[in-house]
């Protein structure tokens, strides 16, 4: 019976991470019990280190483990329990803690809904009416929804949706360099050289190499942009760890700025998407505060153009543009002039800006008339579609 017990919290333990992402087989959960009996139970420190040898081989899923572990063996004399072998079932507190930053960890182990959850489905009769009503799918829905307005559930498939759509957001362009073809421009030195060593070969063939072109992206992480911000930054890791990884990542630049300017890129590379945003967000001191939009990009013209930018990359530029102050201000024509050397260093300038959501949008703000004339498109950015439109500008 008691190493019934311990078997079942360790396999409790196991689905709460393979829930939670970590790729877990019933060999692991079995080498950890064989682990625990021969001498992984005299202290907590020796306890944890046999689970994480015997469960963790990646160092990207540590992090997740360590947070996994803290949760779920929080109580203090459940390890004692487990020591004599008498563990019961482990069942969280009725006053638990806050759930971790990883939200995927923090559903696995707390599967109820949180507070601020969208309340429970209408009944039958109700769903069967308001189903009648809408003959569009579920999916399409979620491509019009704003990202503001969305539920805790509709972020969550937002977000799977976007790991999708990432890697098209890479452009892909003709370099110098060729390779062998069957239909093409003419090789003239491979044809040559075939026919030196046999009279009447057929002609070789050449095409361009096609390369992925840099991308930079500079998001405005403010106190009005920050639910779009967010969810740009989930694209924007997805654009920085493909699946499957190539030999080679794109070049991919993001900065975030509100009253300062702060490089991400690292952080980015992080392939959990849920503990990276949280590294971003402990690094950003200025994360939903206010935004002086003319100095970052200052900053970002005098210290990084010359080492992210090429003649073909293509910068995005994620803001709503409310800078304060009227044209006639030092300000504003300063933001005009940033936003001029911006656009000179670059194949391209995009503005992506959420207030573009609202039909009767007008560039009545001084921020957003200095910028207009400067960026090569201003476009939408609000929900899923915006983005695929996006994608589309970007291919063609």
């Amino acid at each position: 019976m008691a190493a019934d017990h311990l078997a079942e919290n360790v396999m409790h333990f196991g689905r709460v991470l393979r829930q939670a992402g970590l790729p877990l087989g019933t060999d692991r959960l079995l080498l950890a019990l064989q682990a625990l009996r021969q001498g992984g139970l005299s202290r907590r420190e020796d306890f944890k280190a046999t689970l994480a040898a015997t469960l963790v081989d990646r160092a990207e899923h540590r992090a997740l483990f360590e947070q996994a572990f803290h949760v779920f063996w929080r109580d203090p004399d459940l390890l004692g329990r487990v020591m004599a072998m008498l563990l019961p079932r482990a069942e969280g507190r009725a006053s638990a803690p806050p759930p971790p930053e990883n939200r995927r960890l923090a559903e696995a182990l707390f599967p109820q809904a949180p507070p601020g959850a969208a309340p429970p489905p209408p009944p039958a009769e109700q769903r069967l009416d308001f189903d009648a009503a809408l003959s569009v799918s579920e999916r399409e829905l979620l491509r019009r929804k704003d990202f503001e307005t969305m539920s805790p559930a509709e972020w969550q498939a937002a977000r799977r949706l976007l790991a999708r759509l990432g890697p098209q957001l890479l452009e892909r362009r003709p370099s110098r360099r060729g390779r062998p073809a069957p239909r093409g421009r003419l090789d003239w030195p491979a044809t040559l050289r075939a026919q030196a060593r046999q009279d009447l070969a057929p002609p070789h063939w050449r095409r361009p190499r096609e390369r992925l072109a840099p991308l930079v992206l500079l998001a405005d992480i403010s106190g009005s942009m920050e639910r779009y911000s967010r969810m740009l930054l989930h694209l924007a890791h997805g654009l920085a760890n493909p699946q499957p990884r190539p030999a080679r990542l794109p070049r991919i630049h993001c900065f975030v700025f509100g009253t300062r300017l702060t490089p991400i890129g690292r952080l980015l590379r992080q392939r959990d998407p849920d503990l990276a945003l949280a590294a971003v967000s402990q690094r950003v001191a200025d994360w939903s505060g206010g935004t002086r939009l003319a100095a970052s990009l200052h900053a970002f013209n005098r210290d990084w153009a010359r080492r992210v930018l090429t003649s073909d990359a293509t910068v995005l530029l994620i803001s709503d543009g409310l800078e304060s102050g009227s044209e006639a201000d030092p300000g504003c024509q300063q933001l005009a002039l940033e936003a001029r050397r911006l656009r000179l260093s670059c194949r391209r300038l995009l503005w992506l800006n959420p207030l573009l959501r609202f039909d009767g949008f007008e560039p009545r703000a001084a921020g957003i008339r200095a910028l207009l004339p400067e960026v090569s498109r201003h476009l939408p950015a609000h929900n899923l579609a915006s983005l695929e439109a996006l994608v589309e500008l970007l291919c063609n």
